[in-house]
């Protein structure tokens, strides 16, 4: 970067020059946002409806609307099963069509007109095979990367905002209430939170919201001793105190001054948190403690690879989405970190 041309710029467009020039973090992030907004539109990517359909001159969108099975010409007044071979011929015949997503299964569809046993294999119908029930690994796996992504996200925001909330009170005041919030902190990180899910997923139904409540009671403490840290140090500094002598409030002193300058390690440690958010999440639900059954879940599909060990196309299939996933989150959080980390600025 010109040094020239990097002084007449903000900081943050200089955070974001130098993050493009770590190629693989900026391509990894590039990649990363592709496959979110892919699974935010899975209902378009893998169904088994019909995205747009044609019968007897009559249009239908199967995709958003129920259509009875008696309207294709079935015998039943039961929402139509878009697989049946019956159906499907009904839609070949001239002047009828229906369009379907490039993959022809939800989550929840059985194929019940498999020609090999479930699990079964990678095949021109199920490109990764079927699980144990018959159900396509494809779209399980696209809508459990879905899962999981919104799941890290949610428990990233929550532990920042509280983590920094915690951090920020114990930075600027310091003293007692320092020393008191630390040792809450103490007691409160101890308590053995694997039990604690294991007794609440006892007692009550299994859900994202609760295992979301339960995982934001601890994720933010790590990031509160960061925070802590960083307004010590910066509360000592020339700026806040000329800002104390111009007569500033408390408030107007953190969210101007001190609370922007801090946010480094926060920005810094988002990619990771997510990271193990997301392996939080598949852990839990490989052990049955995390989301419902019906839910499409990454562990539940590690879960379903361990109990058939023959079936190599379904542990293989999430291992590898697993770990591309957590990889290009790696990769992001080191470009982030040498995006902002100001020895790099001045060595340019």
């Amino acid at each position: 970067m010109n040094p020239s041309l990097a002084s007449s710029l903000s900081p943050g467009r200089r955070a974001w020059l130098r993050f493009k020039q770590h190629r693989l973090g900026y391509w990894s992030l590039v990649l990363f946002v592709a496959l979110v907004l892919v699974s935010l539109a899975a209902e378009l990517v893998s169904n088994d409806k019909p995205l747009v359909a044609r019968y007897n001159g009559q249009w239908y969108l199967p995709i958003v609307q129920d259509v009875p099975e008696t309207t294709f010409g079935g015998d039943f007044d039961t929402p139509t099963d878009y697989l049946d071979p019956f159906i499907v011929g009904q839609f070949a015949k001239p002047g009828n069509f229906a369009v379907y997503p490039l993959n022809h299964s939800h989550h929840r569809t059985i194929n019940y007109f498999a020609s090999s046993p479930n699990p079964a294999p990678p095949s021109g119908e199920n490109w990764l095979g079927t699980d144990d029930r018959g159900r396509d690994v494809f779209a399980r796996l696209l809508y459990g990367f879905r899962v999981s992504v919104l799941f890290g996200l949610a428990l990233t925001f929550t532990g920042v905002i509280v983590g920094v909330l915690a951090g920020a009170l114990q930075g600027f005041h310091g003293g007692r209430v320092d020393l008191v919030m630390q040792r809450v902190i103490e007691i409160w990180g101890s308590m053995p939170e694997l039990y604690l899910l294991i007794i609440f997923s006892a007692v009550l139904s299994p859900s994202l919201g609760l295992l979301l409540l339960l995982l934001s009671l601890f994720g933010w403490i790590g990031l509160s001793d960061y925070v802590r840290a960083e307004f010590l140090r910066n509360r000592q500094l020339d700026y806040v105190r000329a800002a104390r002598a111009m007569g500033l409030s408390n408030w107007q002193i953190i969210r101007r001054h001190i609370l922007p300058n801090s946010l480094t390690p926060v920005v810094t440690f988002l990619p990771f948190r997510m990271s193990a958010a997301i392996l939080a999440l598949t852990s839990l639900d490989f052990l049955g403690l995390g989301v419902p059954l019906d839910t499409p879940s990454l562990g539940e599909m590690l879960q379903q690879g361990k109990n058939n060990l023959d079936a190599w196309w379904i542990s293989l299939s999430t291992f590898g989405v697993l770990v591309l996933t957590l990889l290009l989150l790696t990769f992001m959080g080191d470009a982030l970190r040498d995006a902002l980390d100001p020895r790099k600025e001045h060595g340019q």
